[in-house]
């Protein structure tokens, strides 16, 4: 009897060796490569963490000297979360605070690098097209109209474009085109929500132009 096991486990032997000499190296290196993954996910998934609570704590720093007009610190830390987690979104909100804040201490140049940095690096669309919106104002107050319109026509989220249209409405006023202005305002009011407190400015523009946008819609309602 012992016998007759010691053959059955010495075929066993045989055909396990067997198979590992035909397979073996194939599920090594499978092992290898899926042990190697998951390492570098855990160690990327560890690296966000810290990227994240780094950059977090940057921000802060921006935040509180934005509150408390500290220009070198804004200055200083502005430029460190931008040099170390330029890819975050914390840095993409530490360029538009800064350049609010750049904007009311009269340091439009300042002001519009910041704009500009997250309207050419953010890779979020809503941040990008906030900071074409603002950047547009700033350029528009220094009549630089043609650069200021380059801002407004780029493409968007559909959720800003009502707003770029009656930016485009005013600077449309501010180089006497008041029919050009008319289209971008109707195009403002006809994307914005109904209820929404924005678009009854954009009816009153509408109106000292003496346009009804009540009338257009149903016009085209009817088409």
């Amino acid at each position: 009897m012992a016998s007759h096991l010691d053959l059955e486990e010495q075929e066993q032997l045989d055909e396990l060796k067997h198979f590992w000499k035909r397979w073996g190296d194939l599920i090594t290196w499978v092992l290898i490569a899926v042990l190697g993954s998951y390492a570098a996910w855990m160690g990327w998934q560890s690296y966000s963490v810290k990227q994240a609570a780094q950059s977090a704590a940057l921000y802060d720093t921006v935040e509180r000297a934005a509150m408390s007009a500290d220009m070198p610190l804004l200055d200083r830390s502005l430029a460190d979360i931008k040099d170390k987690f330029a890819s975050t979104t914390y840095a993409q909100q530490a360029a538009l605070l800064a350049a609010r804040v750049y904007q009311d201490k009269d340091r439009a140049k300042d002001a519009k690098a910041q704009l500009t940095w997250v309207s050419d690096k953010a890779g979020d669309e809503g941040y990008q097209a906030l900071a074409r919106l603002r950047l547009a104002a700033l350029l528009i107050e220094e009549k630089a109209f043609d650069d200021a319109r380059k801002q407004l026509t780029a493409k968007v989220p559909a959720a800003f474009a009502p707003l770029m249209a009656d930016r485009l409405g005013d600077l449309d006023m501010l180089e006497g085109k008041p029919q050009e202005a008319v289209k971008h305002y109707q195009d403002a009011w006809k994307g914005l929500e109904p209820n929404a407190e924005y678009r009854r400015l954009v009816a009153v523009k509408l109106a000292a132009l003496g346009a009804d946008p009540e009338e257009k819609a149903a016009v085209e309602s009817k088409k």
